[in-house]
């Protein structure tokens, strides 16, 4: 009865199979491995081929030079992209400032507090901010946010002008802040769907646990919902950084295009993604400046790179600490 059978290595016991019978589980091995191994190839074959579109405006300027100068100046064949460097970590920091809290609560709320007749209706409404084209997003924020804002922005700014970064004497229509703003309405649904799945997916028994111990209903999601989703939230939140420093259309139309490194969130400036998007067509005839853009753009891919880096660690970090007992407070 055993003929067919022999030993495994754990002492159980598996089909004698033959070659051919294993073919298809090689194939799919081999075929994974190599598309895996692709997708490493295409990155660096994207790394290597952009480097060398922007080798021209390396030699000139260096690649220090080039990251870290405060000058951006076509006129003059100047190319520092440090404004829009800077331009991209503010409006991608405000961004997740701004749209992580209210994702997450909308998420909790989908979750635990709405009425179970109107979740899916709600669900689905915040699923489909994700299908609004981000041209509209910045034509709607052109033209209606930024008129609606300008007051608040100026009264705000005189208000906490102690706060660094904040104080102006002018806000400007588009700024730093209306294209954070923006960004964070457009990195909502990501965050918001990809925290919710991972809040129902929390035993109910651990939430009832925490309930039955005394906890209120706010102790019970602090306590045992969020240590549990830890780890979902913090990767749901850097796609959505990715998706902001990423961004171009709405950015272009409401953070105002200026290639100066602005000192107040209530300042003009200019993004890594935006300048690219601006000056492209007309940098053909300029070997230089299109050097320059593409050089842009390697900036770009790298700091997408370490921001997916940074999120892996950050997840790995969760994971740990969530693997921590929760103590449950009175």
């Amino acid at each position: 009865m055993e003929a067919g059978t022999q030993a495994a290595p754990g002492g159980g016991r598996s089909l004698d199979r033959s070659p051919l019978a294993r073919l298809p589980d090689r194939v799919v091995r081999i075929g994974l491995t190599a598309i895996s191994a692709a997708i490493l190839l295409l990155l660096a074959y994207f790394f290597v081929k952009l480097a060398l579109e922007a080798r021209p405006v390396f030699e000139k300027f260096g690649v220090l030079n080039f990251v870290f100068e405060n000058n951006w100046d076509v006129s003059k064949g100047i190319y520092g992209a440090l404004p829009l460097l800077v331009g991209t970590l503010i409006t991608s920091a405000l961004a997740l400032t701004i749209g992580v809290p209210v994702a997450v609560a909308v998420a909790l709320f989908l979750t635990e507090l709405c009425p179970r007749r109107a979740r899916g209706s709600l669900t689905v409404l915040v699923d489909m901010l994700a299908a609004v084209p981000s041209v509209v997003y910045g034509l709607w924020a052109f033209y209606f946010l930024i008129p609606k804002l300008k007051p608040v922005e100026q009264w705000f700014a005189d208000t906490f002008h102690f706060v660094p970064f904040v104080a102006t004497e002018n806000v400007a229509g588009p700024n730093y802040f209306i294209a954070g703003l923006i960004l964070a309405i457009m990195i909502l649904p990501i965050v918001s769907a990809i925290s919710r799945e991972v809040l129902s997916t929390v035993p109910a028994d651990q939430k009832e646990a925490s309930l039955a111990l005394g906890a209120t209903r706010w102790e019970m999601i602090r306590t045992s919902m969020l240590p549990y989703a830890r780890r979902g939230i913090v990767g749901g939140s850097m796609l959505g950084l990715g998706r902001a420093i990423g961004e171009t259309i709405a950015v272009t139309i409401v953070i105002g295009d200026n290639p100066i490194l602005g000192h107040s969130i209530f300042d003009q400036g200019y993004t890594l993604a935006a300048v690219i998007a601006n000056e492209f067509s007309e940098a053909a005839s300029d070997p230089l400046h299109k050097a320059a853009l593409i050089g842009a753009g390697l900036v770009l891919f790298v700091l997408t790179l370490l921001v997916n880096s940074i999120a892996r660690l950050l997840v790995i970090r969760s994971e740990r600490q969530g693997s921590k007992p929760i103590a449950v407070g009175h």
